[in-house]
């Protein structure tokens, strides 16, 4: 490939991940409203989209992104750019195009998945391709129903999605069982959100179970507790880890008590340990690795890196905490956690732009 070609395709990869970037500041817009904070802009459509635009077009960009970086075919690229064509209709308030669209590029993720799975038919890539079936189920779903019947088949997109990579980059660490222990829990947190969806009743506290089960796994196995005794990089990486599979449990443990999401409290809790206290804890931890890979520059760790880390816990500790005590804590909480997530975008702005 020639120089200008692969200027050509960092410069796409850049845009893709604007649009990536893009939903997420309208979701995080969107989080502000439903809260009844201030915001940059005020939309009635916004907080009914708040959920599909962080969880598939923000979460769903990047990591198609990612794997489209991976299979390193042209066509593969359309999975997240359609993802992030989606969750910018929706904040638009093109609702009916923003749900289509994301089903679409569930479907084109799909596709991703399958042909990285014919490149390398292994157990772990068969649970990406199963998690992503999870989110074009959801995907679909959303056409006839609301997002808070979908919950447990987002949260099996994200956890099967950030599991399967865990196996994959820290094969020494978890051993050779890994991948039959991930498949058997994939099958079963499948099996478990599928049932939840149309028997929440029966099906929501064996998805908390397996939650634990998958949380507990990886805190023991996975190279966080080794990499949180050293420092620098690995220090930081192993403690996005560990805090990530801790709010898992939060949110798993919270299922398995307390059944479907019936109460705020319960729901909000559930939501963000599962897709901000892991999922975007994930995020951070990866970020000094993946990006580089999709962006052609580096994302150097520096000190700062730990500021919007730290805040994102404890805001959501605040936020958790006001739940179970009913306080304004929930609401501080809540614009820590927007404030933790724009200091991140922020830091890493700078970080890549100032690196050498």
């Amino acid at each position: 490939m020639t120089a200008p070609a692969r200027q050509g395709g960092a410069v796409g990869r850049v845009a893709l991940l604007a649009l990536g970037g893009a939903c997420l500041l309208a979701g995080l817009d969107a989080a502000l409203l439903l809260i009844g904070s201030a915001a940059p802009v005020r939309a009635d459509h916004l907080p009914g989209a708040h959920g599909m635009i962080m969880v598939l077009g923000f979460l769903g960009t990047v990591i198609a992104l990612e794997r489209a970086q991976a299979l390193g075919r042209a066509w593969g690229y359309l999975a997240p750019a359609v993802l992030g064509a989606g969750g910018v209709a929706l904040a638009l308030g093109a609702t009916l195009l923003g749900r289509l669209l994301l089903l679409e590029g569930c479907l084109l993720f799909v596709c991703l998945y399958v042909a990285l799975y014919r490149r390398a038919p292994l157990p772990l890539v068969a649970v990406q391709v199963l998690s992503a079936v999870l989110a074009t189920a959801a995907a679909s779903l959303w056409l006839v129903t609301d997002v808070a019947a979908l919950l447990p088949l987002l949260a099996g997109f994200i956890v099967l999605t950030i599991a399967a990579e865990r196996a994959e980059m820290a094969q020494l660490s978890l051993g050779p069982r890994a991948a039959p222990r991930l498949v058997a829990l994939a099958g079963a947190l499948t099996a478990s959100a599928l049932a939840a969806v149309l028997w929440p009743a029966v099906g929501t506290r064996p998805v908390g179970a397996i939650l634990l089960v998958v949380a507990g796994w990886l805190a023991r196995d996975d190279v966080g507790r080794r990499m949180i005794r050293t420092s620098g990089l690995r220090r930081y990486n192993g403690a996005a880890l560990l805090a990530g599979y801790v709010w898992l449990a939060v949110a798993g443990g919270t299922w398995l008590v307390a059944g479907p999401a019936t109460t705020q409290a319960v729901y909000d809790t559930v939501v963000h340990a599962t897709f901000l206290g892991f999922g975007i804890s994930m995020v951070m931890a990866h970020a000094p690795i993946i990006f580089p890979a999709v962006l052609g520059r580096p994302l150097p760790y520096r000190p700062v890196s730990w500021v919007p880390l730290v805040w994102l816990h404890v805001s959501l500790a605040l936020r958790v905490a006001g739940n179970v005590t009913g306080s304004m804590l929930w609401q501080l909480g809540s614009i820590g956690t927007v404030t933790a997530v724009l200091l991140f975008l922020l830091t890493s702005i700078v970080l890549v732009v100032t690196a050498r």
